[in-house]
């Protein structure tokens, strides 16, 4: 039945108090009104459910993906993959028909070791067996390696579509151990220590290559570390002793070659003192014969400067002063040599001491 808004509008004015009169029911309530949000509600509902229904459906079937740095997204409709990758960042897809892969572009490492070390888990690293390798001989060696590796971005989608998920347990795990089953098993293990940069070369750029060539250029090897290279006891001890007759052999060299340097140095002295003393003598030698010869020179200068009137002059003079020493002493003694070839020679007879030496000779 449809409400009567008149009646209820009398009834309100009705009940109003008189001024000064004591009318009844002065606290009546008007009816609740409806806020104008609900009396709008209805023409926006349709709108505020399409909103509420589209924000629940991107939550339930999630139609974007969000490609952190270091990883690329392989786009695959109804099943067949896109050559083209998805870089890091926020991309759309359509959910049911297509759907997002995210791979991994980081180094990873792959280790090959005897013992497992605990260490916290992280699945860019994998942990594997020490490779167990025959030598030319057919005796057992171990070998421990560290592989560091990576998928590149622009190869990934042809990568994950031919091999799958698990592509480096099929691409790089077999060309390792392959490798080095090759290269090891062409060595005797005795040589294996000695010769261990050879090795880590022919390893690193062979699994490199090999590698290379079975991806398509899709997986890039970075380096290949040779850690250890474990043999057997017996060569073990081996070695030991051979390393221990090397060093015997290498101190009696160097004894010898010691000794024969200390001869070398003695004969040296020895050799140099010698010429020392000839290279002396020699000098005195040399001396005396200069010495003589100059001598021999200034003689022959005199002698050529004696001429007959030179030595009859000199005598006329030495005579002269005989005769002077005559006139002061008229007791002195004058000998005379041959010819005057020699000066005259007097004493003062005076002198009594060296007169009775003269007269005894």
């Amino acid at each position: 039945m449809p409400i009567d808004n008149d009646y209820f509008k009398n009834r309100q004015q009705g009940n109003k108090p008189n001024n000064g009169g004591n009318g009844g029911g002065g606290n009546f309530q008007p009816p609740f009104e409806t806020p104008e949000f609900f009396k709008n509600f209805g023409k926006k509902a349709g709108m505020l459910y399409a909103v509420i229904i589209i924000i629940g459906a991107l939550f339930l079937f999630k139609p974007f993906v969000i490609i952190e740095s270091g990883q690329v997204g392989i786009k695959a409709t109804t099943g067949k993959y896109d050559e083209t990758p998805l870089n890091p960042g926020f991309h759309f897809y359509i959910p049911v028909i297509q759907k997002v892969i995210v791979v991994d572009t980081k180094v990873r490492l792959l280790n090959y070791r005897s013992v497992e070390e605990i260490s916290g888990f992280d699945p860019s690293i994998k942990i594997n067996g020490a490779i167990s390798v025959l030598d030319s001989r057919g005796l057992p060696v171990s070998i421990e390696l560290t592989v560091q590796y990576r998928l590149t971005a622009s190869g990934a989608p042809a990568t994950i579509a031919t091999w799958g998920l698990s592509w480096e347990d099929k691409i790089v795990n077999p060309v390792v151990r392959n490798v080095v089953r090759n290269v090891v098993g062409g060595y005797n293990a005795e040589s294996l220590p000695m010769q261990r940069n050879e090795v880590a070369s022919q390893l690193d750029t062979l699994i490199k290559e090999q590698v290379n060539e079975l991806a398509d250029g899709s997986v890039s090897i970075e380096s290949v570390q040779l850690r250890e290279i474990v043999l057997p006891e017996k060569i073990k001890e081996q070695i030991e002793r051979v390393q221990v007759a090397n060093q015997e052999a290498e101190r009696v060299r160097y004894e010898v070659l010691r000794a024969k340097q200390e001869a070398e140095k003695r004969a040296a002295l020895a050799s140099g003192e010698a010429e020392a003393r000839r290279i002396e003598a020699q000098g005195r030698a040399d001396a005396v014969t200069i010495e003589a010869k100059a001598q021999s020179v200034a003689n022959k200068v005199i002698a050529d400067s004696l001429t007959q009137n030179l030595l009859q002059m000199q005598q006329i003079e030495v005579q002269g002063k005989f005769n002077e020493a005559l006139r002061e002493n008229k007791d002195a003694k004058i000998f005379l040599t041959p010819g005057g070839a020699t000066p005259n020679i007097w004493v003062d007879t005076k002198d009594k001491p060296r007169d009775t030496i003269i007269n005894q000779k």
